[in-house]
């Protein structure tokens, strides 16, 4: 649909924007859509996982189609052999899922969900919906390495649902949902539960008021680092850069010491300040780079390090004069378990070296208290204390 969007204004994608942040959709208009490199090697694995999926459950074609169809994704630039290896970890989840049933299920894969009844022009494309008995499964493949995405109460994913939903309920009596987000690179696959009465629920209170504010590109701005991420408009968005200028304000002088109490929500607007400079940096160098202006500011060169014109050419150079003996020019030094990792693919990999592979403690760092990952203390315990060596 090269005349209409490629993606809804109101998309499911971002959804956690739109709802809280309700008049930043109309604001993204403004600016271009672009594709990150990202987000293109992302869309060459869903098409790589579309194929394999169809072809083991769908509609299957023969041997040598199949192999010539994945050998055509293979040959794309942005293609690198671990992408088989995550791709058949998103293959093997879904064939659990499918061969959990008593009977066959009914499988869509990569289908448009028109979701419009509750947004207004709202439509997005799950990546594969498996429905058997009053069970529907809808699952989302995530091929980045960002921050793991929870299944259980995403808005894209109960969004996705109810367009699923709309799609099938004649057909099926679905009563309950499965969300499911697959995230191999990140070695997170998780799921969550909803019931079609809790969905429908959440779509008449919720989705309905704030999805018809945001299209009318009312409300307040809400800007935080979640709202933000993603957001088109994020470097010079206003609401943004007034709250984070905020930070200034704050009292750090009484008394001389700040306590526990106070760097903790100190700590977290700091956080935001910086992901908004940074942003902000991103885009006033792209402003002055391409011709306009921006008061006290210019585009230098950064710093440069040496380097050979041509490498192969010096080091004969160096050989001949015998200076220096060729053997002694290079460095030999082992790949590292990634570079391995991603000579083999990840499937070979882990036949071959699983029992090779230990992962150390990572070095402590700092996180928000609603991250999963479990408290880590450097203080000893009593008993570690006094225990006899």
């Amino acid at each position: 649909m090269s005349a209409e969007r490629s993606h809804a204004l109101l998309s499911a994608s971002s959804a956690s924007r739109w709802l809280v942040c309700s008049p930043s959709a109309r604001l993204e208009e403004q600016f271009p859509d672009v594709e990150s490199d990202y987000a293109k090697e992302g869309s060459l694995a869903h098409e790589i996982c579309e194929l394999k999926i169809r072809q083991h459950f769908v509609k299957k074609q023969s041997a040598a189609t199949y192999k010539k169809k994945l050998k055509r994704l293979q040959e794309d630039p942005l293609y690198e052999k671990e992408m088989d290896g995550y791709t058949d970890e998103y293959l093997d989840y879904v064939s659990g899922i499918v061969h959990g049933f008593d009977s066959p299920p009914y499988i869509a894969v990569e289908k448009r969900l028109d979701y419009s009844h509750v947004v207004p022009e709202g439509f997005g494309t799950g990546d594969c919906i498996i429905i058997g008995g009053d069970t529907m499964h809808v699952i989302d493949f995530k091929y980045g390495k960002g921050v793991p995405v929870k299944a259980e109460g995403n808005p894209q994913m109960k969004l996705y649902a109810a367009g699923a939903l709309k799609e099938y309920e004649i057909l099926y009596p679905v009563e309950k949902i499965m969300l499911h987000i697959v995230q191999p690179r990140n070695d997170h696959n998780n799921s969550g539960l909803i019931y079609k009465e809790e969905l429908e629920s959440w779509l008449n209170a919720v989705v309905k008021p704030g999805a018809q504010q945001a299209w009318n590109g009312e409300g307040e701005y809400r800007p935080s680092e979640e709202t933000c991420r993603f957001c088109r408009a994020k470097a010079t968005c206003r609401a943004r850069s007034e709250q984070n200028l905020e930070l200034a304000k704050e009292e750090f002088k009484k008394p001389p010491l700040l306590s526990a109490e106070e760097v903790g929500p100190i700590l977290q607007k700091a956080k935001d300040l910086k992901a908004w400079a940074a942003d902000l940096e991103e885009w006033a160098l792209k402003e002055v780079l391409s011709g306009g202006t921006v008061p006290g500011w210019k585009a230098v060169e950064g710093r440069s390090v040496r380097k050979f014109a041509d490498q192969d050419k010096a080091f004969q150079i160096l050989a001949c004069s015998g200076m220096i003996e060729e053997e002694m020019l290079y460095v030999r030094k082992p790949h590292t378990l990634s570079e391995i990792e991603k000579m083999l693919g990840k499937k070979e990999f882990r036949e071959l070296l699983a029992d090779q592979v230990v992962k150390p403690p990572g070095k402590p760092t700092l996180a928000p208290e609603e991250d999963q990952r479990e408290p880590i203390t450097l203080q000893t315990s009593a008993e570690e204390d006094f225990k006899e060596e």
